[in-house]
């Protein structure tokens, strides 16, 4: 299991990217700050809202694809669909070592 994943859950602006990305999928930059302003009171820059969106990408929790210039970033739960196996369900095998 990478440790990425771990790290990605860690913080908690990532984990309210994900709420948000949760709540409604496919979202541009812009709008994800945009929420993250209005909802949570997070002044982030644009550039560190990216950031973190490379890490949570890095970790595979979301996706992304392109559309002419946008760019929309999408919720995948199978990282975390391994982790609830791995410790819910101990005697399924490992996907990774």
């Amino acid at each position: 299991m990478p440790d990425d994943l771990f790290k990605a859950l860690a913080d908690p602006t990532r984990r309210k990217i994900l709420d948000e990305l949760t709540e409604r999928n496919g979202q541009t930059l812009f709008e994800i700050c945009a929420r993250l302003t209005t909802k949570h009171g997070l002044g982030s820059s644009r550039q560190a809202i990216s950031q973190h969106l490379a890490v949570l990408e890095g970790a595979g929790l979301i996706r992304t694809r392109r559309q002419g210039r946008f760019k929309f970033h999408d919720l995948t739960t199978e990282p975390l669909e391994r982790i609830v196996t791995r410790w819910l369900s101990p005697h399924a095998p490992e996907d990774t070592p």
